[in-house]
Order: C-alpha cells, then structure tokens, then sequence
C-alpha cells in the first residue's frame, strides 16, 4: 500500500507501477534471505562464492529469462511503450494492455491477448502510432476512368474529405494527381483524424461518401481492363497452313505490337 502511493503521487502509469512494486518486493525477499543466513552464522563470503558459482550455471539455462527480465527494466525506465499504446508490431496492431518484468501482454483488434516476451520489443522495430500523440494519416487511393474530368473529381474528393466531422483541419487535407495509371487516373487523399482507433471508422466513411458523390456525378470508378485487336486473315495465306497430308500445320500465335495502346 505504501509503495503504490508513492508510485500514485508520482503519477506514473499503471504498469510501470505494477512492474516497479514487483521489483521492490523481489528485492525485499532477497535481502532477507541474506539477512536470515547472516543470522544463521553463514559468513557472507562463502555465499557470494557460492552464489557466483550458482549465478554462471543459472545464466546459461536461463539466458532468455534473464534477457528478458533485462529487457522489461529498459521498457520500464526508457517508456518506449506504455499501456493503453496502440503499436504495430510486424503486420499486426495491437494495443498495450500489460508491461510485466518478464513479457507485455498486448490486444489484437480481434480481441485475442498475445504475451509478446520482452526482449522482442526491445531488440527489433516496432511502430508506436502513440508515443507522443495520437494523431496519424490515412491515405485513400482512387482511381477513376480515363477522361473523366479531373478538376471536377478532386475538387469531389476534397469536399468528401472536408464533410467527415472526424478528419481535422488543421493540418488540412490533400488530394493529389499522382499519375497516368495503365487502366485508370490515380489520385490520393490524405487526410489527418486526431485518434488512431477511429482510422478505420474514418477510412469506412470516406469510402462510402466518395462512391455515393461519383455515382451521383456520373464520375466512374475505374477498374482493370484490357483491349483485344482482332485481325482477319487472308484466305491465301490460311490456306498454305494445310500441310500437303490435308492436316492442319500447327500455328504459333505471338503478340504484335502494332503501336496501340492496350
């Protein structure tokens, strides 16, 4: 009780707290065990020897215990992450739920809990959208069909991106011709939202809006298409692939370019 008014009073978050009491209460056990071998007449020297002899054999089956113990002081004292963060680790986001000495209990957006050991968060990259903030920026790609107008279709896509309550306006949003794409003109809106648990919320929303003013506007969504030339072939030349048998000779096809586009 007392350490965790301390601990409250400095305003730290919950599980810096919880691990920083586990640590105290860790270091408590162990300096009475030396005081209850002092009190026993056990001299001190003979048990640091004996608790460095202990201490190698120890260090070589638990390598990945103690590495990991390690690794939650620095998650501890460095508040790379802390709970409530929103993270990307590998291809899966999770929110911080738990940070032990040991491992870090985080949430998937499938509400599964994974135990993540440590020295994983540690020793390789992973994305926190919340050290700092919680503001990040989605990037919708569209793509609409050639010849359509395209003063009209991004002024279209601003007034989307400026209609969501939850897109902010400062930083403002932007929309972008990026490119002549091979079945479509590409653009991009980038918009700012000031909480990323509503991302996909916001992502949903646009898309929604977007469709509905191109459908009402006659703007059409592209899609992947492709053109195919055929030609005639003439009856003289179709008739010198008859093999002298009477059987057909076999053909091979091959594309030609005959400089139109696809």
């Amino acid at each position: 009780m007392l350490m965790e008014g301390v601990f409250t009073r400095r305003q730290l978050q919950v599980g810096v707290r919880i691990s920083m009491a586990k640590l105290v209460h860790y270091g408590f056990i162990f300096v009475g065990f030396l005081l209850a071998l002092v009190a026993l007449g056990v001299q001190l020297r003979d048990v640091t020897i004996i608790a460095g002899a202990l201490g190698i054999g120890i260090g070589f089956g638990l390598q990945g215990i103690v590495v990991n113990l390690v690794s939650g002081l620095i998650l501890l004292f460095e508040r790379p992450i802390k709970v409530g963060d929103y993270i990307e680790l590998g291809q899966k986001w999770a929110e911080i739920k738990k940070i032990g000495l040991r491992a870090t209990v985080v949430e998937t957006f499938d509400r599964a809990e994974v135990v993540v050991p440590n020295s994983d968060l540690v020793s390789t990259q992973v994305t926190n959208w919340t050290l700092s903030n919680r503001f990040i920026r989605l990037i919708i790609p569209v793509g609409v069909a050639y010849g359509s107008d395209v003063s009209l279709v991004m002024q279209t896509l601003m007034e989307c991106a400026e209609a969501n309550s939850m897109v902010t306006r400062v930083p403002t949003p932007k929309v972008f011709f990026l490119a002549f794409g091979e079945s479509s003109l590409d653009f991009e809106v980038r918009v700012w939202i000031s909480d990323v648990e509503n991302r996909r919320q916001v992502q949903s929303d646009l898309h929604q809006e977007i469709d509905r003013r191109f459908r009402e506007l006659g703007i059409e969504i592209a899609f992947p298409q492709r053109d195919l030339h055929l030609r005639s072939i003439d009856e003289s030349v179709s008739s010198r692939s008859i093999s002298p048998k009477g059987q057909p000779l076999s053909v091979v096809s091959r594309e030609e370019d005959d400089g139109e586009g696809e």
